[in-house]
C-alpha cells in the first residue's frame, strides 16, 4: 500500500465515527421523518403508515394550536437583537482596563456553561409569584400585584422572553470580546489622533470590524430560538394555556403525548424550512452591512 493510500485510509478511519453516527442519528432519522409526513402514522396503534399526500399540512393550517405555536416563536426571536447588544456593550466594557476584570467575564460567561435545566429553576425561583426576588423587589417600589410570570397565561411568554435575553448575554459578550481583542489597535489609534469620539470610533470602526461576528451571532442565534425547547419545557411544558407553546414543544406533544407521528413530522419539516428561510434572508442582507 502507497503512502498516500495510507494516510486517506487513516483519515477515514478517524472520520469514520462521526459519519456513522450522523447517519445513524440524523440523517436516516431525518429520511424517515420526511416520508412520515406525508403519512397519518399513529405509533400507539400499531398500524403502518398510511399515505395521505398533504393532509398533514392542511390539518396543520386549521390548527389552532398551531397558529399559537408560530407566534410564540416568532416572539422567542425578539430576544436574540436584544442579547447581541448587551454582549456587543459589555465585551466593549470588558475588553477595556476596568477592575475585577476576570471575575466580571466569568460571571457573565457562567449561564451558558452551567446545565440548561439548572438555569431554567434558577429562574423558576427568581420569578416566583409570591416570594421570588423579583416580584419582591417590584413590591418594594410600589407595585402592590406584581405580574404573577410563569403562573399566568398572560405574562409567561415575557417571562420566557427575560429569561431567554439574560441566558444568551454570556455567550454573545465571550464571542464579541474575542474578536475586539483580535483587532488591529492601529486604526484606533490612529482615529483617536484624529479626535474621534469614543461614539465615533464604536459605530465607524469598532463596529464595522466586528461586524462578521455579528452576522455569525445573528445566524446562530436565530436558529437556536427557533429549536428551543429545554429551558421552556422544563418550566412551563408549553404552558400556561399553551401561552408557552413554541415550534419545537408543539411538535414534541404531537409526537411523544399522542403519538402522532405523521403530523409531528410535518410540523418539524416546516419548523426547518422556516429556519432555512431566515437563514436565506439573513445571508442575502448581509452583503450590505457585514466587511470582510
Amino acid at each position: 500500500m502507497s503512502w498516500m493510500k495510507r494516510q486517506r485510509l487513516i483519515g477515514y478511519v478517524f472520520i469514520a465515527p462521526n459519519l456513522i453516527g450522523m447517519t445513524v442519528f440524523m440523517l436516516i432519522p431525518a429520511l424517515f421523518s420526511f416520508y412520515l409526513m406525508f403519512t397519518d402514522w399513529v405509533f400507539a396503534s400499531g398500524q403502518s403508515p398510511h399515505f395521505v399526500g398533504l393532509d398533514n399540512f392542511r390539518m396543520m393550517v386549521r390548527d389552532d394550536l398551531f397558529a399559537v405555536s408560530v407566534r410564540n416563536t416568532l416572539l422567542v426571536l425578539i430576544p436574540v437583537p436584544i442579547s447581541i447588544m448587551l454582549g456587543f456593550l459589555i465585551a466593549v466594557m470588558l475588553n477595556n482596563r476596568t477592575y475585577f476584570q476576570r471575575t466580571l467575564r466569568a460571571f457573565f460567561f457562567a449561564p451558558y456553561f452551567t446545565s440548561g435545566i439548572a438555569i431554567a429553576f434558577v429562574w423558576m425561583v427568581l420569578f416566583q409569584p409570591t416570594n421570588g426576588p423579583i416580584n419582591a423587589f417590584l413590591r418594594s417600589v410600589g407595585l402592590s400585584e406584581p405580574p404573577l410570570w410563569f403562573a399566568s397565561p398572560d405574562t409567561a411568554i415575557y417571562a420566557v422572553l427575560i429569561m431567554m435575553t439574560a441566558g444568551g448575554v454570556g455567550y454573545n459578550m465571550i464571542i464579541y470580546l474575542a474578536a475586539l481583542q483580535e483587532m488591529s489597535s492601529e486604526q484606533l489609534e490612529a482615529a483617536k489622533m484624529d479626535g474621534a469620539t469614543f461614539g465615533q470610533l464604536l459605530r465607524l470602526i469598532i463596529l464595522p470590524l466586528v461586524s462578521p461576528t455579528t452576522f455569525f451571532l445573528m445566524i446562530t442565534g436565530f436558529i437556536g430560538s427557533v429549536k428551543g425547547f429545554g429551558m421552556i419545557y422544563a418550566i412551563t411544558q408549553g404552558g400556561p394555556a399553551n401561552s408557552t407553546t413554541v415550534f419545537s414543544i408543539f411538535a414534541y406533544k404531537k409526537a411523544f403525548n399522542f403519538y402522532e407521528m405523521g403530523y409531528a413530522s410535518a410540523v418539524s419539516w416546516t419548523m426547518f424550512l422556516i429556519i432555512l428561510v431566515i437563514s436565506l434572508i439573513q445571508w442575502a442582507g448581509q452583503k450590505k452591512w457585514v466587511h470582510y
